[in-house]
């Protein structure tokens, strides 16, 4: 598995759920294209959104990734990366969407850089997740478990944790 940046890992998880609320259930893609076109809009007018997911959203469907492994690599570091190197790792399907991403490189290259390797992980999830579902690795995710389970022995009054009453019996 390659190393993301858990911000990035976190940022591509966010946008799915932010796409799929957007869509609704049943899903509206008329409306889900209004939003993107609004968003890109206002990227290409230079509005000053500082937001990853919000230009990661507008750009997702319209970008083309050029160079994977380049921007696989791009993703270890959130803070610090070159720019310009992400921005020609990819081109835009859309001249309305090329735009502005050419606006927000210009004004905010980090904005530009993060919202794209944002959208290319969302975009390619099988590159970077492979998660482990064994027992092993999902005990030890879960943590504490253990000690709270040694804590309670046989016969420990729990009676307090269903007691919604403070301790006054109806």
């Amino acid at each position: 598995m390659k190393k993301i940046h858990p911000e990035f890992a976190y940022q591509s998880r966010e946008l799915g759920i932010q796409i799929e609320d957007t869509l609704g259930d049943p899903p509206d893609r008329k409306n889900l294209a209004k939003v993107i076109r609004s968003l890109i809009d206002e990227f290409a007018r230079g509005s000053g959104i500082d937001d990853v997911n919000l230009l990661s959203f507008a750009l997702a469907d319209h970008l083309k990734f050029d160079d994977l492994a380049g921007l696989l690599a791009q993703s270890e570091h959130y803070d610090k990366g070159n720019a310009t190197a992400v921005l020609g790792m990819v081109s835009c399907r859309d001249e309305m969407a090329g735009n502005a991403l050419k606006k927000v490189a210009e004004l905010n290259p980090e904005l530009a850089r993060r919202a794209i390797i944002t959208a290319f992980l969302f975009k390619n999830p099988k590159r970077w997740t492979e998660e482990d579902h064994t027992l092993e690795t999902l005990q030890k995710s879960e943590g504490g478990d253990e000690q709270e389970e040694d804590q309670l022995t046989q016969g420990h009054d729990i009676e307090h944790l269903f007691d919604s009453n403070g301790g006054e019996h109806v």
